[in-house]
C-alpha cells in the first residue's frame, strides 16, 4: 500500500527574503501566509507563499546578518540552474505578457516536442520556473 499524501511543497534557500518576497510576492502575485519570527528589521528568516492552490516555502541560507556574506555567491546561484519548478497556467501568453510589462527579462513562450506550451524565467536566486499548459488547449 503506497502512503497516503494530500499535497506537495517546494522549499527553496534564499540569499536575500526581501528579494525573494518581491519577485514572489509582488511581480508574481503570491501571498505570504506564514512566516517565522518577524525581525527587527521587519523581515524574517521562513515565509510560507500561496497563489491559487501552490504552496511554496522559502528559508533564508544563512540563518543570522553575520553568516551572511556581502553578495550572493555566484557559483551557489549557478547550482540552482538544474532546479525548475512546473507550474501549471492556463494561459502562458498572459503570463509572459505580465513579466515582460513588468520589465522581466523573458522569452516568449515556445511549444516543447512533448506538446507542451512553456515559458520560462529565473527567479533571483536562479531557480528556474517554467509556466507551462498543452499546446492543443492553450488560450489565445
Amino acid at each position: 500500500m503506497a502512503i497516503q499524501i494530500q499535497n506537495g511543497m517546494t522549499l527553496l534557500q534564499v540569499f536575500d527574503m526581501p528579494t525573494a518576497i518581491k519577485f514572489y510576492c509582488d511581480l508574481l502575485g503570491f501571498e505570504v501566509v506564514n512566516t517565522s519570527e518577524t525581525l527587527p528589521n521587519g523581515s524574517f528568516h521562513w515565509a510560507m507563499l500561496q497563489l491559487s492552490g501552490v504552496h511554496l516555502m522559502l528559508n533564508t541560507a544563512y540563518e543570522s546578518d553575520d553568516e551572511r556574506p556581502p553578495v550572493a555567491d555566484k557559483a551557489r546561484n549557478a547550482a540552482h540552474e538544474d532546479t525548475i519548478i512546473y507550474f501549471q497556467c492556463p494561459d502562458v501568453d498572459a503570463a509572459y505578457n505580465h513579466l515582460q510589462n513588468r520589465g522581466v527579462d523573458v522569452k516568449p513562450p515556445s511549444v516543447a516536442y512533448y506538446g507542451m506550451k512553456q515559458l520560462y524565467v529565473t527567479d533571483p536566486d536562479g531557480f528556474g520556473l517554467c509556466f507551462q499548459w498543452p499546446a492543443n488547449s492553450a488560450v489565445g
